[in-house]
């Protein structure tokens, strides 16, 4: 639509998981981090949680592309399944065939035996659920018997719990304190900071192909993006993509504060920049302005 008009060879603020597009921004570079390196020391639970549009996702198909032939990886995008449904969409993803009628003792036996082989080939097993928060109490007690599947040496499943805050909210229960005691390594992720949206932002335009990533949005619009979006990345894409639109509607060549508004008052779930005040407005773009001219630009 607008990619010829800014130079671009595709669309850069798509919602879509894409792992080309990965920004290691602080945060999330941590987290990475953090997940390499539980995965190293064979932990039976990790958990990652952040607000919804954080990049949870993103970062759960950047760890998988990342594995070696090692590992092998079940990614369950579902929460909401019952205990037996847990465990046949586990097996499936292992190669298996385990329907709910087989009962719980044969499903179980056989992802045991699974595992098993794939750990005497010298294979470890990582499974990634993603929106854990909505899995069920019983569910989520399902998963962690399937955690007690070990050998003498080592757990022969690590499970990766991806979820918003509210996931952490349910393990501080009574109910789930077995659960909980399992999680070796955790991880909070934070909304990127003003900064992080100005690189953010110019890392995808550089990975779309644009020529002038650092700049085509402007001073003003980036300090705007920040603010409407609270740093939420996924509100970054709505918000830039909007953007672009609106100046690609007056054929301007960068994008200006006033398209940025435009796009505040076109997406439900962005912030009124009204609510901050222009005062409070003007003194974070002048920070940001100054901040500009001693910051490293993206090559």
């Amino acid at each position: 639509m607008y990619e010829q008009h800014f130079g671009l060879r595709e669309a850069p603020f798509l919602l879509t998981p894409d792992t080309g597009y990965f920004y290691a921004w602080r945060a999330h570079q941590e987290a990475l981090n953090v997940l390499r390196v539980a995965l190293a020391a064979g932990e039976g639970f990790i958990k990652i949680t952040g607000e919804v549009g954080t990049g949870k996702t993103l970062l759960c198909r950047k760890l998988l592309a990342g594995t070696g032939e090692d590992v092998v990886t079940a990614w369950l995008p579902n929460s909401l399944l019952e205990p037996e449904a847990l465990r046949e969409a586990l097996a499936e993803e292992l190669g298996l065939e385990a329907p709910p009628e087989l009962g719980q003792h044969r499903q179980l036996r056989l992802i045991y035996e699974r595992l098993f082989a794939l750990a005497e080939d010298g294979r470890r097993v990582v499974v990634c659920l993603d929106e854990a928060q909505a899995m069920p109490d019983h569910t989520l007690e399902a998963l962690r018997l399937l955690s007690n599947l070990e050998t003498e040496k080592r757990k022969l499943l690590t499970v990766i719990l991806f979820g918003q805050p509210e996931l952490d909210q349910r393990l501080a229960s009574e109910e789930l304190r077995q659960l909980r005691s399992r999680i070796g390594f955790s991880y909070r992720l934070q909304p990127l900071d003003l900064d992080g949206v100005r690189n953010y932002v110019a890392h995808r335009l550089h990975v779309a192909g644009s020529p002038h990533a650092a700049t085509l949005f402007g001073p003003g619009a980036l300090c705007c993006l920040h603010r409407a979006s609270r740093g939420i990345a996924r509100l970054v894409n709505i918000l830039a993509h909007k953007a672009l639109l609106a100046a690609f509607g007056e054929g301007a060549h960068k994008v200006a504060t006033c398209h940025l508004l435009r796009a505040v008052a076109d997406t439900e779930d962005a912030t009124p920049l009204a609510r901050f005040g222009r005062a409070r407005l003007s003194a974070a773009l002048a920070g940001f302005s100054a901040a500009l001219l001693t910051a490293p630009r993206l090559k």
